[in-house]
């Protein structure tokens, strides 16, 4: 679990996040949805150190990592995975280097374990075979395969995915969904969605944040996000056409 509490962050005289009390908790998928301009990646920023806060408290289960030093903060850091938005593969690198790359970094494993382990992950989404092709060579569908087996391979205990369905096609982007949601509950991750796409907050959220103007203005499951009651929300949930249909066949049930 990751909890945040009462975090405040400003900028100069701009204030971004107004005293954030969050949880986020172990096998759920917890997404984090707003407005570009609500504080979300200004939030998660904090929440993984890139930022400091300037008030309120992050911890990652019993620890406060507000309080550690750049030691400590590493040692939490190795427990942590990221699914960047682009992928952020090396380009010179194989499928197979690519997913190696963080084990190489930062485990003590023989290269004999290594690659199992990074095999382990290719055919865990299904890119056996992929291994000696370079990112340039596989669709973009397969490039965020590869960032998400890189992002798993050291058997994090937090995993962290920013906009992971940015440019993905609908099927391709289900696909992305659904290995999220199978690989959290399977390993019982601590998983941090950042999105706009509502389609993928219906499909796999557990618990959702909705941020906007610097501060929760809702939390809840993806069922109770359809009828929230809150107009900011359901502002931003039924922006799209598909969402208002889906909400009148709901009302219709």
């Amino acid at each position: 679990m990751i909890r945040v509490s009462g975090v405040k962050k400003a900028f100069g005289e701009k204030a971004v996040l107004h005293g954030i009390d969050a949880e986020f908790n172990s096998g759920q998928v917890n997404f984090i949805i707003g407005r570009s301009g609500s504080g979300k990646s200004v939030l998660t920023k904090c929440i993984v150190g890139l930022l400091e806060v300037d008030a309120g408290l992050i911890q990652y289960g019993d620890t406060d990592f507000s309080e550690l030093d750049l030691k400590g903060r590493e040692k939490v850091r190795r427990q942590i995975g990221m699914l960047f938005q682009g992928g952020a593969l090396f380009d010179s690198m194989t499928v197979l280097e690519n997913v190696i790359f963080p084990l190489r970094m930062f485990s003590d494993m023989t290269e004999e374990e290594r690659l199992e382990r990074a095999m382990e992950c290719l055919k865990r989404v299904e890119l056996e075979g992929a291994e000696d092709r370079f990112p340039a060579e596989v669709s973009g569908g397969m490039q965020k395969r590869v960032a998400l087996a890189r992002a798993i391979v050291g058997k994090p205990q937090y995993l962290f995915c920013d906009e992971p369905n940015s440019g993905l096609d609908p099927q391709t982007a289900i696909v992305i969904d659904n290995l999220i949601k199978d690989l959290t509950h399977e390993y019982g991750t601590t998983t941090v969605v950042i999105s706009h796409d509502m389609n993928s907050v219906i499909e796999i959220g557990d618990s959702i944040h909705f941020l906007h103007e610097g501060e929760v203005a809702w939390h809840g499951d993806r069922k109770g996000i359809l009828d929230s009651g809150v107009k900011s929300l359901d502002g931003f949930v039924y922006a799209s056409d598909l969402m208002k249909d889906i909400r009148k066949q709901l009302r219709k049930k």
